[in-house]
Formats: structure tokens, sequence, C-alpha cells
């Protein structure tokens, strides 16, 4: 999937992957993609719920081994 930037998060845990997801996505203009690397299985639960919060859309979300990957779309204003 293609993506506009990539934040490797991997080694990193709860809550310094939400809080550096926060920083990136402010980077972004509206629809542009965000691709999460990260290991932190808290996150599974955290990014989908910062998404929702913040109208962002978690479009595809997968795991291999100990790696979590996430592709969120900004949301438009």
């Amino acid at each position: 999937m293609i993506f506009d930037a990539l934040l490797d998060a991997k080694g990193l845990l709860c809550p310094e992957p939400v809080m550096m997801l926060h920083v990136e996505m402010r980077k972004l203009k509206g629809g542009e993609v965000l691709k999460v690397l990260a290991t932190d299985p808290s996150t599974t639960r955290d990014i989908p719920k910062f998404c929702q919060f913040l109208g962002h859309t978690l479009d595809k979300s997968e795991q291999e081994g100990d790696l979590y990957t996430y592709w969120i779309i900004k949301k438009q204003k």
C-alpha cells in the first residue's frame, strides 16, 4: 500500500508510539497516509482508539510476528 510518511515506533512502549503518532499526523495534509511500524502489542488497542477519537481512518492493520503495521489516513478538514 502506498503511503506518504513512515513512523518507525519499533521498540517503544506505551505511551510513546501514540505520542509520536500524534506529532506525525500533524505534519500530514488531509487524505495523506501514514504507515506506522510498532512492536508494542498495546498499539492494537491504542491506535484504533486514537483514530476513532480524532476522526482519522485506520485503513489497514497487519501483524507479522512481533511487528504491527498500520496505515492511517489523515482526516480531511
